[in-house]
């Protein structure tokens, strides 16, 4: 029973008997009050996050209600799952470790963003959306085809937009891998140091130097031939179509100095992948095709140029989507031209080729889905670090789209992403 004049704990006003019911235990337990009190607010917190909505304290004998969810709160549902609940869902530890992994571990801030990313990419791939990715920064120096070739090949990457560099860097590691040199403690080299690099030969890449003799100059003897004889027979390719073609050939086989199998641009070439590389000219092996040509003779004609990757990629899309309401998913490594190129697609054919009602029945949807790995941050009008959100007033994404920006290393998170979806 209450003391007179205290409400019982199961009315209505029950405050006054709360506050009676805790001074009493805490006398029974010596404890100061406020020890007792963090205690007793540790104690309810436990008990709320296994019950959310609802809780009775037996010990106290009070109902305790949850508060109601913030405003985009999430319930924190998933962290009591078991590890026998995440391997029925994801397959035995044994036949999915990263992936167990990563929903065991990877639980807030980027690391659950990239669990949640990874997640909505394997459901847009299962909704029967193509993905398509790109690539900035120095991804094939840093040897992502080891993980992005398996993605090709599986058929969980249906097109690609690359930069110049990372078109032809691949190229270069294929041939010349053993020739690279690691350097260690690059941010305390001197000019000196840099020079002597310079001199060697040794053009570097952060932490990796690519041999110019051994990679940039034996891929240039391939290509200037066969922009050659494009010129002599008034013919004109897109630029990845040379290399694909010098790979195809076989021509470079006894070259190799990796497995082939890590190399993402040969599986690209072996599935003929649809690739734009827009910019393509500033990249090592554009400056050598503007030199050649002033040397051989031949026009700049046979290469053609970022409007012809645009009509081309008009037309990938609009195949892409036809007979659908769904655009496919976008995964962008970096920011830059690799991305930006790309991504607009969308509202050139829906704002610029089929503005007028007449052609409305020709516009697409657009992207499904969204994820973006970069270390960018969003300032100063920068479009690599914008939020995804900015894209719905340029008529790329739709409101409703999943959406993810993961401000990270791309070659530490792009990797685990594709184990995800790759089932590893």
């Amino acid at each position: 029973m209450s003391p007179a004049g205290v409400t019982d704990p199961g009315d209505a006003d029950g405050g006054g008997a709360r506050r009676w019911l805790i001074k009493k235990r805490r006398e029974q337990t010596h404890l100061p009050r406020r020890v007792y009190l963090a205690a007793l607010c540790l104690q309810a917190g436990r008990i709320m996050a296994r019950a959310p909505r609802s809780v009775t304290n037996l010990r106290l004998g009070l109902t305790m209600q949850a508060p109601p969810l913030l405003p985009r709160e999430l319930p924190m549902t998933h962290a009591a799952r078991t590890d026998a609940q995440i391997s029925s869902q994801t397959g035995t530890h044994a036949d999915a470790p990263i992936r167990a992994f990563m929903q065991r571990h990877f639980r807030h801030f980027n690391a659950r963003t990239v669990v949640e990313a990874a997640e909505a990419y394997e459901a847009c791939l299962e909704a029967g959306s193509p993905m398509f990715l790109t690539l900035a920064g120095a991804m094939s120096t840093a040897e992502l085809g080891r993980s992005l070739a398996e993605m090709i090949r599986r058929g969980k990457v249906h097109a690609i937009s690359c930069t110049g560099a990372n078109l032809e860097e691949d190229v270069f590691n294929l041939v010349a891998h053993d020739h690279y040199r690691r350097i260690a403690d690059w941010r305390a080299l001197s000019e000196a140091e840099e020079a002597a690099l310079d001199e060697a030969g040794m053009p570097r890449v952060t932490d990796i130097c690519i041999p110019e003799d051994e990679a940039m100059r034996v891929i240039e003897g391939h290509v200037i031939e066969r922009w050659k004889t494009a010129g002599a027979a008034g013919e004109r390719r897109l630029p990845h179509r040379y290399l694909y073609e010098v790979l195809r050939s076989g021509e470079l086989a006894d070259r190799y100095q990796i497995d082939p199998a890590d190399s993402w641009l040969l599986a690209a070439a072996e599935a003929n992948l649809p690739l734009f590389v827009p910019g393509w000219e500033d990249s090592t092996l554009g400056n050598m095709f503007v030199a050649s040509a002033a040397q051989e003779g031949f026009s700049l004609d046979v290469v053609l140029g970022g409007p012809s990757y645009m009509q081309s990629l008009i037309e990938w899309y609009a195949g892409a989507t036809r007979g659908r309401d769904r655009g496919p998913g976008f995964f962008q490594i970096g920011g830059g031209i690799a991305g930006d190129f790309p991504i607009c697609v969308v509202p050139t054919i829906n704002l610029d080729l089929y503005r007028d009602e007449a052609h409305a029945d020709k516009r697409v949807p657009r992207w499904s889905y969204f994820c973006q790995v970069s270390d960018a941050t969003t300032s100063y009008g920068g479009y690599s670090g914008a939020v995804p959100n900015e894209k719905i007033t340029w008529g790329k994404l739709a409101s409703g789209t999943p959406k993810f920006m993961i401000e990270s290393d791309a070659t530490i998170v792009a990797p685990l992403i594709f184990a995800w979806v790759l089932g590893m």
